[in-house]
C-alpha cells in the first residue's frame, strides 16, 4: 500500500540575491576595506579528490540553508579550501549559524583588508589593540600564510615586520611558543584575512553527501546522538517515532518532535513520521510473545521502518543501539532484529558506553529534552525478564500468528508526518506551516502482560 502521509515539501530556493534572509551567489562583488566576515575552513571535503566539487557544492547549499531566516542579506565566496561568509548581520550571528553546518573544521571571525603591507599592518595593530583593551598584559604572536605568492615578502619576514609594528604601537610582549593571542594573517589575491579567534566546527562530511537514512527516534539519550553521528558522516536523516498509542499518551511524540527539531538545526529539515504501535504490540502479546515481546516489537519496528524508508527514499535505518547496554541489545538479539530488516541497520553508537552518550547529548543540545518524562512504547507490555538470546525460529513462530503484511501496510498508511524546525524557514518565506498533528488521547489497555 503506498504511503500517504500528509507531508508536503514547501522548501523554497532563495529567489532574490540581496533579499534579507538570502545568500548572494558566489562571486558577488563585496567591498574589501576592513570588511568583517567569517572564514570557514573545510575539513574532509579537502580530501575528496575528483568528487571534491560535488562535496563543496553540497557544503555551500547546506550553509545557505543554515542562513535562512537570519534577518539580513548575506554573501558567500569561495577560496582554496576556505569559504568566506559575510553580510549585513552581526558576525556573531554568522558564526553561530555556520557552526551548525557539517563539513567545516573551524569557524573564524575575521576582517578582510586589501593585500598591501600598510593595510595589513594597520589592521593588525587595530585588532590586537582591541584585544589588549579587554585583556591587559596579553602576549601575542603573528602567523602569516601567504596564499598569494606574488606578495613581495616571505611569510617569516612579514611576521617579523607586523610583530615589530604591533610591539612598538601597543607595547605588548611577544611569545612565539605559547601566546595568549595568535594573530593569523592569510594573504590572498582578492584580499587578506586577519583572524585571532577560532571556534571548532562540526567537522565530518556535508549532510546529503552519503545519501539518506531513516532514524528510529525514541525519547531517550541514545537515538538522537546516533542521528547526529549519522549526519556527521554525510547522511541526510528523516525520523520515525513509534508510540504505544492508543494505550499511551502523546508525551513521547512531543519529545520526539522537540528532538527532531533540535537535530534539524544541523541539516535541512528532515521529516518526522509517527507510527502508533500499540494495537500491534497487543497482538504480539496475545500471540504469546512472552519473554520475546521486546525483541518482537523491535522486529515490528524495523519492518515498518523499512516500508516507510522505501517511500521516503532512505537507503538505511539508524538506531541508537549500544552493544550490551540493555537486555534487548545483546549480539544475538540485534542479529535477530536485523533478520527482519529489509535495509541495512546502522548503529553509530555500537561501542559507546552510556556516559559517553550522555556527554555527547549534552554537547549537541538534546540531553535537556531526553531527560523529560514520557510514556515509552518499549515499556508497554514488556515482560519482567527480557530474553537475551532470542532466535529467529522462535520469532517466526510468534509472527506466523499475525497477518504481517496487512499489519505493516496498516501501520505505515496511518503514519503521521511532521516537519520539525521547518516552520521558521517557511514563516520567513511565506510558506505554509509544518504539519503538527498529534495522536489522539490514549485508550485503556485491557490486555494483561503475559
Amino acid at each position: 500500500m503506498p504511503y500517504r502521509g500528509p507531508c508536503r515539501d514547501s522548501t523554497k530556493e532563495s529567489p532574490v540575491p540581496h533579499h534579507p534572509d538570502t545568500a548572494a551567489p558566489e562571486g558577488t562583488p563585496v567591498p574589501s576595506a576592513h570588511l568583517p566576515c567569517v572564514l570557514l575552513k573545510h575539513g574532509e571535503v579537502f580530501l575528496r579528490g575528483r568528487n571534491r566539487d560535488r562535496f563543496e557544492r553540497l557544503l555551500r547549499n547546506n550553509l545557505r540553508g543554515a542562513l535562512r531566516g537570519i534577518g539580513g542579506s548575506t554573501w558567500i565566496q569561495d577560496a582554496r579550501s576556505v569559504t568566506v561568509l559575510g553580510g549585513e548581520v552581526p558576525v556573531a550571528e554568522l558564526v553561530e549559524r555556520a557552526r551548525r553546518v557539517f563539513g567545516f573544521n573551524s569557524v573564524q571571525p575575521a576582517v578582510r583588508v586589501p593585500s598591501t603591507a600598510e593595510a595589513i599592518t594597520s589592521a593588525a595593530v587595530e585588532a590586537l589593540g582591541a584585544v589588549a583593551a579587554e585583556r591587559t598584559g596579553v602576549s601575542f604572536a603573528v602567523r602569516v600564510r601567504r596564499r598569494d605568492k606574488s606578495f613581495p615578502q616571505t611569510s617569516s619576514r612579514f611576521e617579523a615586520e607586523v610583530g615589530s609594528h604591533v610591539r612598538r604601537a601597543l607595547g605588548l610582549p611577544v611569545n612565539l611558543t605559547a601566546p595568549d593571542v595568535a594573530l593569523h594573517i592569510e594573504i590572498d589575491r582578492p584580499g587578506t584575512y586577519l583572524t585571532w579567534v577560532r571556534h571548532p566546527g562540526q567537522g565530518g562530511l556535508p549532510v546529503g553527501s552519503s545519501g539518506r537514512a531513516l532514524v528510529l527516534l525514541s525519547g531517550g539519550y541514545d537515538s538522537p546522538v546516533a542521528a547526529y553521528r549519522a549526519m556527521r558522516r554525510g547522511l541526510a536523516c528523516d525520523f520515525v517515532h513509534f508510540t504505544g498509542a492508543p494505550y499511551t499518551n502523546a508525551s513521547s511524540v512531543y519529545k520526539a518532535y522537540a528532538l527532531a527539531r533540535e537535530l534539524n538545526r544541523y541539516q535541512p529539515a528532515g521529516r518526522l513520521h509517527v507510527i502508533a504501535l500499540g494495537h500491534a504490540q497487543k497482538q504480539l502479546a496475545v500471540a504469546g510473545a512472552g519473554r520475546l515481546q521486546v525483541v518482537a516489537q523491535r522486529r515490528l519496528m524495523v519492518r515498518a521502518a523499512g516500508v516507510l524508508a522505501g517511500e521516503v527514499g532512505a537507503a538505511a535505518l539508524v538506531t541508537g543501539d549500544s552493544l550490551g547496554q540493555v537486555a534487548s541489545q545483546t549480539l544475538t538479539n540485534m542479529a535477530t532484529v536485523d533478520e527482519a530488516a529489509a535495509l541495512p541497520v546502522l548503529r553509530p553508537l555500537i561501542g559507546w558506553d552510556k556516559q559517553e552518550i550522555i556527554d555527547e547529548a549534552h554537547r549537541i543540545g538534546t540531553a535537556e529534552i531526553s531527560v523529560l518524562p514520557d510514556e515509552d512504547c518499549c515499556q508497554l507490555l514488556a515482560p519482567e525478564r527480557v530474553s537475551t538470546a532470542a532466535q529467529v525460529p522462535q520469532m517466526e513462530r510468534v509472527e506466523r500468528r499475525l497477518e504481517m503484511d496487512e499489519l505493516m501496510a496498516e501501520l505505515v498508511s496511518k503514519a503521521q508526518c511532521m516537519r520539525p524546525g521547518a516552520e521558521e524557514a517557511e514563516d520567513a518565506d511565506g510558506g505554509p506551516p509544518a504539519t503538527t498533528a498529534l495522536p489522539a488521547p490514549r485508550e485503556p489497555l485491557r490486555c494483561p502482560a503475559p
